[in-house]
């Protein structure tokens, strides 16, 4: 065996040792992502159910009825509240008791039963301007479907709706089928970041840097030992999370998962490469902890986890394309939901190869100037 495997070995079984001999720090790092994992799952959601909404009914006719009817058994709405006038109405958004409030017309009934659009006045919040925005979609569609079925069918055209929406890859746009992996992704990134940052700041904080300043072990030899154990430990924390979508949280995985788990360990080394860059320009672990939250969340508001990175300003896009969390989300919700094919995965696979070739090298010789 050569002296430099010894060495190499000598490290990675040190730095396991200080990561899972102390049972806490084994509790740290595989409870709470896992009860992140659930808690986040139930937590991030932009459905919106059980609003209160505010009613201005001045039509007396069966399609008025027929409308409140439907509004009332939606999930969307948990109570309405009746306005007597139009500035009783704005009272209730104004002091916030209500999301949305709804005029119908007096001809709303009359319009319906000739044939003609019936339409009916909805006023949002903008205070709650995601909320808003889908509480309009969801009253505007119970407005339109009330509109085409009492429409008579003895008009030209006929009833029913202009067109049948039918949802791709989650026909029952279940959110929860997009959080779970996009969590598992998200969690995976700070966990590999926390545990390599703290790996070189940890050494200088006790004093044992000094040692490796003295010792045959060379940069390269460093950079491995210490990335090796933030890179099991986020392979197994994403194949527990990955596991836990597909048998707990029901969502069916239709892509390659050879190819995925090639691309995690392409991502999971790109992370490593930055935690790395973070520890070797940190002096203790509480400046690592605090570079690694300055990386993470400009992070994963940009990977479009949030908001799509296509809305995102030019310059900020391009910024996207130097984020591995933004490529790998790609992948593992494609995986997830619509067999990505090999081509797409590899556009979004060797982005993150590029990026860990550069963060270990730059990792690298930030080690070897700070062991010079």
């Amino acid at each position: 065996m050569s002296a430099r495997w010894i060495r190499l070995r000598a490290q990675i079984i040190k730095e396991l040792l200080c990561l899972l001999r102390d049972p806490r720090s084994r509790i740290v790092l595989i409870g709470p992502p896992i009860i992140q994992l659930f808690v986040f799952s139930f937590a991030i959601t932009l459905e919106v159910k059980n609003i209160d909404v505010a009613l201005l009914n001045h039509d007396v006719g069966g399609a008025s009825v027929e409308l409140v009817q439907q509004i009332e058994s939606s999930d969307l709405v948990r109570r309405i509240r009746v306005a007597g006038s139009e500035r009783e109405l704005a009272e209730l958004i104004d002091a916030q008791h209500v999301l949305a409030g709804i005029v119908i017309p007096e001809t709303f009934s009359r319009d319906v039963a000739q044939g003609r659009n019936a339409t009916a006045q909805i006023i949002i919040d903008g205070r709650k301007a995601n909320a808003g925005q889908i509480a309009l979609g969801y009253l505007q569609t119970i407005v339109g479907h009330v509109g085409a079925t009492l429409r008579p069918t003895t008009m030209s055209g006929g009833g029913g709706d202009a067109a049948a929406v039918r949802h791709w890859f989650n026909p029952n746009l279940t959110y929860r089928w997009y959080v779970v992996p996009s969590l598992a992704g998200i969690l995976v990134t700070l966990v590999a970041l926390m545990v390599t940052a703290l790996s070189i700041a940890r050494e200088r904080e006790l004093g044992t840097f000094d040692q490796l300043l003295v010792s045959p072990c060379t940069p390269t030899e460093i950079i491995v030992a210490k990335g090796i154990p933030a890179f099991l430990v986020g392979i197994v924390l994403a194949s527990v999370m990955i596991g836990a979508a597909v048998f707990l949280f029901g969502i069916p995985f239709t892509g390659s998962l050879g190819l995925l788990f090639v691309c995690l360990m392409l991502f999971i080394l790109s992370l490593v490469g930055i935690g790395l860059m973070i520890s070797s320009i940190c002096s203790t672990q509480q400046q690592a902890i605090l570079g690694t939250f300055a990386v993470v969340v400009p992070a994963v508001i940009m990977s479009g986890f949030a908001t799509p990175v296509e809305n995102m300003p030019l310059a900020l896009q391009w910024i996207a394309e130097c984020i591995p969390l933004k490529h790998f989300l790609i992948i593992l919700q494609g995986s997830f939901l619509k067999a990505l094919p090999p081509a797409d995965v590899f556009a979004n696979a060797w982005p993150m190869a590029v990026i860990a070739v550069v963060t270990l090298t730059l990792a690298t010789l930030f080690v070897r100037s700070k062991l010079q």
